[in-house]
């Protein structure tokens, strides 16, 4: 080739000329690769002003770019001008400028990411609904080129972009920026320190647990306890009506609007029972104000079957009733206590309803009265968006399983509950969902599994059961040891055996439950069910399964689990409320 180039000044001269003009075709994509330019930057260019955030607490965080980039911040923020909650946003940075962002620090992980890519890009790579962060990233999920991806939308009425998830946009990848939290302990592991601090924690609703259910003998008339005991619904029982106050009293405290919804009911004799009443606590919407997100529990126990309650522990003889109920349901009412309490002081979208609800023993009574009666027929313009039920919870995963006193069938029960000596799984339900065998409200079951596989942590005990290929009557024990036992399990719940059924039945509302065992805790229903038996059943020391916590530290953990769940929940739905796909 050489032989046939015409070598002359001319030809020199135009030759540059063509080099420098591809050199400077070439010069911009080179940039990212040899050095910054706007078109691609990198986490390098991004500076955080955090070195270290408090999980569990909205933290201010400071961004600021060397160069010009966009961020997306895949967690929940709070947006200083309206007060409202939003799931993510992207921001756009030009070089030397700078933003301080308000971001709920997931309360059970050690990292956070944000994603950095080119000026104003709109279209990002996103972690699947059943994986964390961090795997996402270990199996290259930031090279992007998969179908889905988070885009971003313009929002009139926010300050921060929002963005939504699609199928279709193969996005390009992008750099990666991790940042390192930490939850500091207030108290000793033992003790639950591990869960004790946090916008909102397992030891502070573990504390409301006690309270409710504190054993200490006193002179009190009503029922000779420092807690509330005897909270038996029906016939004007003095108890309850203490305990009514008590709770009364308590969301009063949070600044919330408290309504007493008494009914009455026939009951099997044909007499009228003046049954006592559901506590509810409004903070109404400042947007959607007749669209309600409603937090529920009953706080109702189960009735004695006859005069002498008898401790099955002594008799070995399972009978009805009990006295306390910290199981079934003190903790669920000291869940959504301090709930209200967290959520009183944010502003919301749709109005916030904290409901205690009465007669859920009897058949459901309460939820029953106040959906059909207090929402569909004196409230017809109220839409209730969504229920979150808290119903049991503390013996399960992340201890229970082998009674501390026995158990006298430890086999698992053919009617769908796993019963045997290993630890027995959280379970999180879904519904309605008549069918077994297909996701009848894909909308929460994705959500449900995005908070917890990443925020709280639960990638690797989390399984999400379907019935397909199995038969109705036992699908749940069948995939859920074909999935070798996951810890924790989502799934649509048939069956409905708590206040969430009131809401599915009366209103078509989806709902999301976080329940126990039921038939499978020994002093289920029980006088044994007490906060000293719940930790006698957690406790998982010189045991050979979970890890080794005392049951103090366990139930906590749970608690702490639970009430974030719901919390988080809350927050997506308030922005985006999940509507009936049926």
């Amino acid at each position: 080739m050489i032989g046939f180039f015409k070598w002359d000044a001319a030809t020199y001269s135009k030759s540059c000329k063509s080099f420098l003009v591809i050199l400077v075709m070439f010069s911009a994509p080179l940039g990212g690769c040899f050095g910054n330019s706007s078109q691609f930057p990198d986490s390098s260019n991004l500076e955080i002003s955090n070195d270290l955030l408090f999980s569990g607490e909205f933290q201010a965080v400071g961004l600021s770019a060397d160069l010009d980039l966009s961020v997306f911040i895949p967690y929940l923020i709070l947006n200083p001008e309206t007060g409202f909650i939003q799931n993510s946003t992207i921001i756009d940075l030009k070089s030397d400028e700078g933003i301080v962002l308000q971001i709920l620090v997931p309360p059970r992980v050690e990292n956070l990411v944000l994603m950095v890519g080119e000026w104003g890009r709109d279209n990002w790579p996103i972690r699947g609904f059943s994986e964390s962060w961090f795997s996402w990233e270990l199996r290259g999920g930031e090279s992007g080129g998969e179908s889905q991806g988070a885009v971003r939308i313009l929002d009139e009425n926010s300050t921060y972009n929002t963005v939504k998830v699609l199928e279709g946009i193969y996005p390009d990848s992008v750099s990666l920026k991790w940042i390192s939290s930490t939850r500091p302990m207030m108290t000793s592991v033992e003790e639950g320190g591990m869960y004790s601090s946090g916008m909102v924690n397992g030891k502070i609703v573990y504390d409301t647990l006690y309270e409710l259910t504190d054993p200490t003998v006193t002179l009190d008339p009503i029922d000779g306890r420092a807690g509330y005991y005897d909270r038996w619904a029906g016939q004007g029982n003095p108890a309850y009506e203490d305990a009514a106050l008590y709770l009364i009293d308590e969301f009063e405290s949070f600044g919330l609007d408290v309504i007493g919804h008494r009914y009455e009911f026939t009951d099997i004799f044909g007499n009228q029972n003046p049954e006592s009443y559901n506590i509810c606590a409004y903070k109404w919407g400042e947007v959607f104000v007749n669209e309600w997100l409603v937090f529920g529990a009953h706080f109702d126990v189960a009735p004695p079957a006859n005069l002498i309650l008898l401790d099955p522990h002594i008799t070995g003889i399972r009978t009805y009733g009990t006295r306390v109920g910290a199981y079934d349901n003190s903790a669920g009412t000291a869940m959504v206590l301090e709930t209200a309490k967290v959520l009183s002081e944010i502003n919301s979208r749709r109005t916030m309803v904290f409901c205690l609800w009465s007669g859920e023993e009897g058949g459901k009574r309460g939820s029953d009265y106040w959906t059909d009666y207090y929402v569909r027929e004196d409230n017809p313009d109220v839409t209730i968006t969504n229920y979150i039920n808290l119903d049991m919870a503390g013996v399960n995963w992340p201890g229970g399983g082998g009674a501390p006193h026995g158990d006298p069938d430890p086999q698992i029960d053919e009617d769908g509950y796993p019963k045997d000596a290993e630890v027995w799984p959280l379970r999180v339900y879904i519904g309605p969902g008549p069918n077994h065998d297909r996701f009848d409200q894909p909308g929460m079951v994705g959500l449900s599994n995005w908070i917890g596989s990443d925020a709280l942590g639960l990638e690797e005990q989390l399984g999400t059961l379907v019935g397909t290929n199995y038969s109705i009557d036992t699908w749940k024990t069948d995939v859920w040891l074909d999935m070798d036992r996951p810890e924790i399990i989502v799934y649509e719940d048939t069956t409905a055996r708590s206040d969430h059924a009131s809401f599915q039945d009366n209103l078509g509302t989806v709902t999301i439950g976080f329940g126990g065992l039921v038939d499978g805790y020994w002093c289920y229903h029980q006088t044994c069910d007490t906060l000293e038996e719940m930790e006698q059943w957690m406790d998982t020391t010189g045991k050979n399964y979970g890890d080794e916590n005392t049951g103090m530290a366990n139930v906590i953990n749970s608690l702490d689990l639970i009430t974030w769940w719901a919390l988080m929940t809350f927050f997506h739905c308030d922005e985006v409320p999940i509507i009936n796909a049926l």
